[in-house]
């Protein structure tokens, strides 16, 4: 099920991660600028938590890929 996971290169997934979690730099960052809306409530809009599944992504798969890795080495 994961072997796609498994042959992808850590470089790859970092890279992607990075770039998702900082898009876009300015005027903040849209994880960040979601996580303060989950905090305050106000994140109930679809496209919202879409946008912000959609920026973790990367990072979730790059985490699981860690886990799968220190277990199965």
């Amino acid at each position: 099920m994961f072997r796609w996971l498994d042959a992808t290169p850590y470089a790859v997934l970092v890279i992607v991660a990075i770039l998702l979690l900082a898009a876009p730099v300015r005027p903040m960052p849209h994880v960040v600028e979601k996580l303060i809306m989950f905090k305050n409530g106000n994140l109930t809009k679809p496209i919202d938590i879409l946008d912000l599944l959609f920026h973790i992504f990367p990072t979730v798969l790059l985490a699981i890929k860690v886990v799968r890795d220190t277990i199965h080495p």
